[in-house]
């Protein structure tokens, strides 16, 4: 299974959206919350190559974008194959 991170905000619509479809699929993800952490939300903002909206989201350390790009995999059957998860 692949490794997934994806930085958020407690409040976020988009983050549960997100993470909802991830535990749908069960996935297991590393959730960095970066609401009160300025250093963390540089680093998200560095890794995505200057994304400052959450979720960003992260598969096998590439960025994905947030929960419409996450989605889109979906609809296109694409996500499951980034996943490593078996049709």
């Amino acid at each position: 299974m692949a490794e997934v991170v994806m930085y958020s905000t407690m409040f976020c619509p988009f983050c549960m959206r997100a993470k909802a479809l991830l535990k749908k699929k069960g996935v297991e993800f590393e959730n960095i919350d970066v609401m009160f952490d300025n250093a963390k939300r540089a680093e998200m903002t560095e890794r995505s190559g200057g994304g400052r909206t959450v979720p960003q989201i992260f598969i096998d350390g590439e960025p994905i974008g947030g929960f419409d790009e996450l989605n889109a995999l979906d609809q296109e059957g694409r996500l499951d194959d980034l996943l490593g998860i078996a049709a």
